[in-house]
């Protein structure tokens, strides 16, 4: 790869979805992007439609624990490696399959992953910031909202 001079044309993107991510495998895969000449990296994460082709409701509380392993993905990273991270919303998982959970359902769960990630972590103070910007008076994060 690193005479190839592909490493100085594209950055590669890390896709992961889990919510018991491998921390120290994603670490060790970072590591052997750079030692190939790659500069920068991306991540890939969810707020949406990957846990299950005919999921209708969004249990926030796999793609925020997704999240926050990717935030300390992120801390035990060279300071300069990590370019940005695409927050992805699946909607269906193939063009033969029904629409998975809609926007609408899975709001609440990209509120929260994006305060986790401009936060650096989830917090009671983050929690209360999502629920008052959206209106809830009750934000579940590991059962399916009411």
């Amino acid at each position: 790869l690193s005479e190839s001079g592909v490493p100085q044309l594209v950055q590669p993107m890390i896709w992961d979805y889990t919510a018991d991510l491998d921390v120290e495998g994603k670490v060790r895969l970072i590591e052997k992007y750079r030692r190939c000449g790659f500069s920068k990296v991306w991540f890939a994460s969810a707020f949406k439609g990957a846990t299950g082709a005919n999921q209708s409701l969004t249990l926030i509380g796999h793609h925020l624990k997704n999240h926050l392993h990717w935030l300390e993905v992120a801390r035990n990273s060279p300071a300069d490696v990590l370019e940005g991270i695409a927050l992805t919303g699946w909607q269906r998982y193939d063009h033969f399959s029904v629409l998975c959970e809609l926007l609408p359902v899975a709001i609440p769960s990209l509120a929260v992953c994006l305060q986790a990630l401009e936060n650096g972590g989830y917090s009671e103070k983050v929690k209360e910031n999502v629920e008052k910007v959206l209106g809830m008076s009750n934000l579940e994060t590991e059962t399916f909202m009411r």
